[in-house]
């Protein structure tokens, strides 16, 4: 309970400390909310984070405020170098959540004997902190993910070679930014040693790292993101797996299937296959106009694939497809990187 009478010295620094504190703790809350807000867009954090600043505002008492006038605070006004040193929002995303942290524990222990109830608070929202400065900066780098969807045009596939690394630097170094690695044969342990190099290259150049099927390689390897086929894991227990800061794309080739994809939250489809390819043999190609009709209303990424190479990538984009995924042009190359760079300056080009 708070003293019934006129607080003595002692506690009226407690109570200054609590008030300094609960500013803290709201003001590192408001940096949280207006990122989840303005940075993110997303709803369910802001009405998290704003409810624990109506709290604490609630709880924020006019005996701690009127603390304030009868201690002088000579420490005001101090800063850190750190404070300069912030140049990213995963930055200020980290920096703000500790800053709320500290707050929060300093409030749960010098409200403890006087204010059991706004220690209790304190305690409860400094747990749900942790799990919000996580979620955060993963959703952070997602968007990252998201706007290299978006702004990258070639999706590599891979396939099993001796000297898939080398390969797969080599496209990397002409600039392509997104891996999906696949594999059939061999062992697991091999797959996720594989997948791990793969992995490393992708990271070494900025590019997307997404495994093809295998929700186990990819949770291991910390891949970007699954592509899953209608006849894996669904969406939404990959989901539940992997969470919201890995990407998720989906193969479809009809409305219900993308109808579905989309509904369940996917990031990406890749459509096909356009042509015949040699990869699915046993898949008969749906065609220019039907894939036309499909994606005439698709509000994310998409990527044609199946027996697309270079000389019909032009004829591709005269019917207005933007992205292509390859794999046997750039697999079994003798030149991936060369090969790689005009297939780029191919998807660039203005028709």
């Amino acid at each position: 309970m708070l003293n019934s009478n006129t607080p003595n010295a002692e506690d009226l620094r407690i109570y200054q400390i609590i008030d300094a504190n609960l500013d803290r703790a709201r003001e590192g809350l408001r940096v949280l909310e207006d990122w989840a807000r303005f940075g993110l867009g997303k709803e369910k954090f802001v009405e998290r984070i704003k409810n624990f600043r109506q709290i604490l505002g609630k709880n924020h008492l006019e005996v701690y405020k009127q603390s304030r006038n009868h201690i002088e605070d000579k420490c005001k006004g101090l800063t850190h170098q750190e404070q300069i040193n912030r140049k990213s929002s995963e930055q200020i995303i980290s920096s703000n959540s500790a800053r709320v942290q500290e707050a929060l524990r300093v409030i749960e222990e010098f409200s403890r004997l006087h204010n059991h109830e706004l220690s209790k608070i304190a305690s409860e929202i400094r747990y749900e902190i942790y799990t919000i400065e996580i979620d955060l900066l993963s959703l952070s780098k997602s968007k990252n993910s998201e706007e290299i969807l978006k702004e990258n045009d070639l999706y590599v596939i891979t396939d099993q070679k001796d000297n898939l690394l080398e390969i797969t630097e080599e496209i990397l170094i002409a600039g392509a930014r997104i891996i999906q690695h696949r594999f059939k044969k061999g062992t697991d342990k091999d797959h996720l040693q594989e997948a791990i190099q793969v992995k490393n290259l992708c990271k070494k150049y900025n590019s997307l790292f997404i495994v093809n099927d295998r929700i186990d390689i990819a949770l291991a390897s910390n891949a970007d993101g699954i592509h899953l086929g209608q006849n894996d894991l669904d969406l939404k227990t990959a989901r539940k797996l992997l969470g919201y800061s890995k990407i998720i794309g989906i193969s479809a080739n009809n409305k219900i299937d993308i109808s579905n994809a989309l509904k369940e939250g996917c990031d990406y489809i890749g459509i096909g296959p356009v042509f015949e390819t040699a990869t699915k043999k046993n898949k008969k190609p749906i065609g220019i106009e039907k894939i036309k009709t499909l994606t005439k209303d698709l509000n994310i990424p998409w990527f044609a694939i199946g027996g697309i190479k270079s000389d019909n990538i032009s004829y591709l984009k005269s019917n207005g497809f933007k992205k292509v995924a390859l794999v046997s042009q750039l697999m079994n190359s003798e030149d991936p990187r060369e090969d790689a760079i005009m297939i780029l300056k191919e998807l660039s080009h203005e028709n």
